[in-house]
């Protein structure tokens, strides 16, 4: 069975707005929930968010191999099945290692 709410009459208006005030009031408390809970995941050491897909040791690898320039984009995406905005994120926060010589 399904109900409707005559908007034009002023019971209609306020049912619908108290409908709109209990639905916003239900939606901050659902984001005020979620802040808590971040809070508290950061608290305890936690991050959040998705792991890296590739350990440091192959992004040096992938900054190592871009820059000596022995091998193309495509070469090294192909390698790491990473795409060419990974390649650049990786290059971009991973500054070369300087050699010693």
């Amino acid at each position: 069975m399904q109900e409707s709410i005559d908007t034009t009459t002023s019971e209609g208006k306020l049912i619908f707005h108290m409908f709109g005030a209990l639905a916003e009031f239900e939606r901050n408390l659902i984001r005020e929930r979620t802040q808590a809970g971040l809070l508290s995941a950061r608290a305890r050491g936690r991050l959040g968010g998705r792991p890296p897909a590739l350990d440091k040791k192959k992004q040096k690898l992938i900054v190592k191999l871009y820059h000596d320039k022995d091998h193309t984009i495509a070469e090294i995406l192909e390698m790491f099945h990473i795409s060419k905005p990974t390649l650049y994120k990786i290059v971009r926060e991973n500054p070369p290692e300087k050699e010693n010589s």
